[in-house]
């Protein structure tokens, strides 16, 4: 049986080889946080974290996640017990809607490792050296989760707060 672990619990994955990860996730697993946008990998709402890696769930198919570990928004935090990156977003007003913001807070989270591992962008001057965390560096890693409702200043300010400590960050105490 193919199995994946979603949010620390292994599941079946369905036997149909043409379900995507995202309906599985929503409709056979009740994980409503992800949320189905354009269904096109366009727009990143349902953006989930696979081994580690950020992804467009509606991209994917389901079975090729065999001894996978899926990470959902439902993981990152609750409505009592909120992360560190949703306290953040909440206080930033990083969201209007909220349609959104359950793939931008997972996004931002696998930004987070991205950024410790030293990964470059597309507006990184030097790819072989380690990019400083600044604004331009934030928004272009975050490009692919679309706001509608256009609170990309807000989304940035909530991980400028969540990163101020973080070593790379302009102005961060060494």
């Amino acid at each position: 049986m193919l199995t994946a672990c979603v949010n620390g619990t292994d599941h079946p994955l369905p036997s149909d080889p043409r379900r995507t990860l995202l309906d599985w996730l929503r409709d056979d697993l009740a994980l409503p946080g992800t949320k189905k946008g354009c269904d096109h990998g366009q727009c990143g709402a349902c953006t989930v974290i696979v081994d580690g890696r950020r992804m467009n769930s509606c991209l994917s198919l389901a079975q090729l996640h065999h001894g996978d570990s899926i990470e959902t928004i439902e993981s990152i935090g609750s409505a009592d017990k909120l992360s560190v990156l949703q306290k953040a977003f909440v206080t930033h007003d990083g969201f209007q809607c909220g349609y959104c913001t359950p793939g931008q807070i997972c996004s931002a989270k696998a930004l987070m490792q991205e950024l410790s591992d030293g990964w470059a962008s597309a507006v990184s001057d030097d790819i072989t050296v380690t990019p400083a965390i600044t604004k331009e560096e934030l928004r272009e890693r975050m490009s692919g989760n679309l706001c509608r409702c256009g609170a990309y200043s807000n989304i940035i300010a909530a991980l400028e707060e969540v990163l101020a400590d973080h070593p790379l960050h302009e102005g961060a105490s060494a």
